[in-house]
């Protein structure tokens, strides 16, 4: 049973989760196009605030009611203090190392204003000092989790490493792919779950998705390449759940209006690994990964738009 601490005066957090990643402060602009180049368009609106798939992943989780440790570098500067406010705020564990010689990650976000689909461009900063010496010094903090979730933002070999750490302790491993980079299947076989878009998927499986039956013969691929479970996300389809156990289409939850897609994996990353933690079945935390995703798209940005766990247990009763 996972330790249950009281964190804030209203909040029981259950289960552990121990997140590899980067923080970037997000500049998002609206629009109704891109410009081209050379061009100058005028945009719609404005908004800086916290990102970065790790990062945004962490206060998903911890909105879920998660414990929290968040592992990362940021530099010293004005947006690495916006990220330690974020943390400090959310009752998350910052396990951060700050260095001078570089600045905290940043990403370029276009927003279509009719849409709400994106366009991102990240610079990850500072993250991309991660190595498996600093992995090391933090080995505790991994292998005190029940679940740990990485992604690849930040080198790849620190990923890596941290995976190994995690799955010789026992702990639940995930990756989420994204963005796609090219990896030995050695990673794969350390992770119980890969957690892929539909356009992720395909480079690594040489699979085009388009349909659930696609999704499955991905699936069978990440198998093949050391994967535990296959956990596809395919946007308004939902995601699939595919092991050499089961194959189970998980469908979307709607929950209003789409507002803006940015943050959507994020949140069903992080809603999968709390739910994990919390000792719900794979079928379960699936189900209530759509949830938190499905909320997440109803407000504009990223880790302000998470929901919290009382939004996402009175979305999945009001559509059971």
């Amino acid at each position: 049973m996972p330790d249950i601490v009281r964190n804030g005066p209203d909040v029981v957090r259950t289960g552990s989760v121990s997140i590899l990643g980067v923080f970037v402060a997000d500049a998002a602009y609206r629009a109704t196009r891109q410009p081209h180049m050379g061009e100058t368009i005028l945009g719609e609106s404005f908004a800086l605030g916290p990102g970065g798939k790790g990062s945004n992943q962490a206060v998903a989780a911890a909105r879920c009611n998660a414990n929290v440790s968040f592992i990362s570098k940021l530099g010293k500067d004005a947006f690495a203090q916006l990220a330690l406010d974020l943390y400090s705020h959310e009752n998350i564990t910052a396990h951060v190392e700050q260095i001078e010689n570089s600045y905290t990650g940043s990403a370029y976000i276009f927003i279509d204003d009719k849409t709400g689909d994106n366009a991102i461009i990240v610079c990850p900063g500072a993250a991309m000092t991660i190595d498996t010496a600093y992995i090391d010094k933090i080995k505790s903090t991994i292998e005190k989790s029940d679940v740990f979730i990485t992604q690849l933002e930040q080198p790849i070999a620190a990923a890596e490493h941290a995976l190994s750490i995690a799955r010789s302790a026992g702990v639940t491993t995930i990756l989420n792919t994204a963005p796609a980079e090219p990896l030995d299947d050695a990673v794969f076989q350390l992770c119980d779950y890969v957690t892929p878009n539909e356009t992720e998927v395909e480079v690594y499986t040489g699979v085009k998705v388009s349909s659930i039956s696609d999704a499955k013969a991905a699936g069978d691929v990440l198998l093949q390449k050391g994967v535990g479970t296959a956990l596809i996300t395919l946007g308004e389809q939902g995601a699939l759940l595919h092991s050499k156990d089961q194959s189970v289409h998980i469908p979307a939850v709607n929950a209003g209006p789409v507002v803006e897609t940015t943050g959507a994996g994020d949140a069903f990353n992080g809603g999968f690994a709390a739910a994990l933690a919390q000792n719900q079945s794979p079928v379960e935390a699936a189900h209530f990964a759509c949830a938190v995703a499905g909320l997440s798209v109803t407000k504009a940005g990223t880790s302000p738009a998470m929901p919290t766990r009382d939004k996402v247990d009175a979305l999945m009763v009001s559509n059971s």
